[in-house]
């Protein structure tokens, strides 16, 4: 993390990082599209580096209709995801979940497969970071660069693509208070999606789920019970490696205290005075 008067910098630039649902692309949106380029990790891998993958899911799904298969043979119909950076369901479709196929389930290699190919994605588009940063500044003549990180960054085990972002711009965690995360937890459970998981977590959470519903193997699982079940451990799982991230290279912002900003200047100067705090200023 670089030492600056963070409010003197004529070329702003910063790295959200944080779970899914703590404020990061509230914050953001404060920050005016006049004057700073968003660029959303997320949106990359959709539009960039699994778009081809999802539309081939798209495109199975579509042959399974005879009459959508026969237009599909004839270009006579054009299918295509439609990522944008408030819709990423495309993206979860693509990723899916684990457990018995006639409950909506994937098999276990091929989730697996699925999650390999996000990670690389997510690798391919983090790396990307500066090119954006020099295309807003070159082509567009943004003054200022954010970055909104995807919530599965801290599973990457990628210290190399992180520092050379942190390299670039400042990060900037949000940290969800107990309280929230409790809010977080129950939002999830009511509202199963799939997520990213490292395979060693993934396994290990299988097993004990199995053990648990008294399941002989991940193909008797449902997928959403699963789904429900596995997000508190996983949140326990992140908190640490988000820590880790924010101490070696950023700063971290209590999620609750960021609630009741409502302009671009309170939340500069919310990070400006927590960078002075670190740095001991």
């Amino acid at each position: 993390m670089q030492s600056y008067n963070f409010l003197e910098q004529n070329n702003q630039r910063i790295a959200l990082m944080g779970m899914s649902g703590v404020g990061k692309t509230t914050l953001s949106n404060l920050l005016p599209k006049t004057e700073w380029f968003h660029y959303s990790i997320d949106y990359r891998i959709g539009t960039r580096y699994l778009h081809e993958e999802i539309t081939d899911l798209l495109k199975i799904e579509a042959m399974k209709s005879p009459a959508l298969a026969k237009l599909l043979r004839n270009d006579s119909i054009f299918i295509s995801p439609n990522v944008t950076f408030d819709n990423l369901s495309a993206i979860s479709m693509f990723i899916g979940m684990v457990g018995a196929l006639d409950k909506g389930g994937l098999p276990l290699d091929e989730f697996l497969a699925r999650l390999q190919a996000h990670r690389t994605a997510e690798i391919r588009a983090m790396e990307d970071t500066k090119t954006f940063i020099n295309r807003a500044t070159n082509i567009y003549g943004y003054p200022n660069f954010i970055c909104d990180f995807s919530g599965s960054v801290c599973e990457l085990d990628a210290p190399e693509v992180i520092q050379d972002v942190a390299d670039e711009c400042l990060l900037v965690y949000l940290k969800a208070t107990d309280g929230m995360m409790s809010t977080l937890i129950e939002r999830a459970q009511k509202y199963p999606k799939p997520l990213y998981y490292q395979a060693d977590f993934l396994h290990n959470a299988i097993k004990n789920y199995c053990e648990e519903q008294s399941l002989s193997s991940w193909a008797e699982i449902n997928p959403d019970h699963f789904a429900v079940w596995v997000f508190p451990h996983l949140v326990a799982h992140r908190i640490v490696r988000y820590d880790a991230i924010a101490a070696k290279h950023g700063i971290t912002l209590s999620a609750e205290d960021t609630l009741n900003i409502t302009s671009a200047e309170e939340f500069l100067n919310l990070i400006h005075t927590t960078l002075q705090k670190k740095e001991g200023k």
